[in-house]
């Protein structure tokens, strides 16, 4: 069975520009892993306007920065995932949690297609610039 993600892009807070924050399963993956306060990567980072988004998986791993505690990723680390894609399953493995040890997150194995999709989705979805 393979693992369901949605992606959002939250508005513009007091003190953040719109991020980005990862839904895998029907859980909050930043939340789970640097708790309430921490942050998603900024949308405009991961989602740029002339390129692919690095969130599109290849054959080449890559370690992408996903979230980072409310101190800073500079003070107590970020939240960060190896993702790659394996012909039709797209992997995040080998994360890098804030505050360690804090408990390892599992492996996700999300369908390509599914996964590609909902990149694509959010990529398309430039709503949240007119609020920067």
């Amino acid at each position: 069975m393979f693992d369901h993600l949605e992606i959002k892009v939250l508005p513009r807070g007091p003190r953040w520009r719109p991020q980005l924050r990862f839904w895998v399963n029907g859980e909050d993956v930043v939340e789970e892993a640097v708790k309430e306060g921490g942050r998603g990567p900024y949308a405009a980072e991961l989602l740029p306007v002339d390129q692919p988004s690095p969130l599109r998986a290849t054959s080449e791993p890559r370690r992408l920065e996903l979230g980072e505690p409310d101190c800073t990723g500079g003070c107590c680390g970020f939240l960060s995932v190896v993702v790659q894609r394996c012909r039709e399953i797209v992997q995040w493995s080998d994360w890098k949690v804030p505050f360690a040890p804090a408990p390892p997150l599992p492996e996700f194995h999300f369908e390509a297609s599914q996964y590609e999709a909902e990149v694509a989705r959010v990529e398309a979805d430039r709503s949240w610039q007119a609020h920067t």
